[in-house]
């Protein structure tokens, strides 16, 4: 099939998942947006979740290239910003709100190809950090990547916070806060200091134990020990 005509086929698909919902999404709706025969389409996507899926991970509005910013912090941030317009700006926002939730109800739907299909080209970003000897590109990706990328979905769509402003607060987690080292060091000086009050006090029990001690000697009293 020409490039061209399956993009006018995955955005008829995309666009019709957005304004009517999964459930009212069809094959029949989709040629008749798209122009295209529903033979033709049944041809190359037998169902409606192999279609709907395939217009996921490979349509245009849906298009994802791993930032290169030069640093693994950049490219972090840019990859936040990037969930942040996908999840903000139409058409693509009601599509994700759209596919998350037709894949609440519709396991057959297999959304998680899709994130699988977006973590195989974010690995990008920590093999170039990792050939530049940056100390932070021998965390966990997916544990990185899930933690940023969650913020900014439990926030646009469970929270409802729209903002950009406070949705760009996510991009603060991959963000080494300014004066951590003083904060560090402060902790450090508490605490030698906690175990120097602690040694002090016990050298002072120590020492009024020892003098109790002698002065009962001193008066021939022999301090109790027990019994035998």
């Amino acid at each position: 099939m020409a490039p061209r005509k399956q993009q006018e086929i995955f955005d008829a698909t995309l666009a019709l998942l957005a304004r009517r919902g999964y459930e009212s999404l069809t094959i029949e709706g989709v040629a008749e947006l798209s122009g295209v025969n529903k033979t033709t389409i049944y041809r190359w996507w037998p169902s409606k979740p192999a279609l709907l899926a395939a217009a996921l991970m490979e349509a245009d509005a849906l298009a994802f290239d791993p930032p290169d910013t030069g640093t693994l912090r950049g490219d972090l941030e840019a990859l936040v910003e990037g969930v942040i317009a996908l999840l903000t700006s139409p058409p693509s926002s009601d599509i994700a709100v759209a596919a998350l939730g037709a894949a609440v109800h519709h396991p057959e739907l297999n959304i998680g190809a899709f994130f699988a299909d977006r973590f195989a080209r974010e690995q990008e970003i920590f093999e170039r950090a990792r050939s530049r000897g940056e100390p932070a590109a021998t965390a966990d990706p997916l544990m990185v990547l899930d933690l940023l990328a969650g913020a900014v979905w439990v926030r646009a769509i469970f929270r409802g916070a729209a903002g950009g402003g406070r949705l760009r607060q996510a991009g603060g987690l991959c963000r080494p806060r300014r004066g951590g080292r003083r904060r560090r060091g402060r902790q450090r000086r508490r605490g030698r200091r906690r175990r120097g009050r602690r040694r002090r006090r016990g050298r002072r029990r120590s020492e009024d134990g020892q003098r109790r001690g002698g002065g009962q000697r001193r008066r021939g009293v022999t301090p109790w020990r027990g019994d035998p």
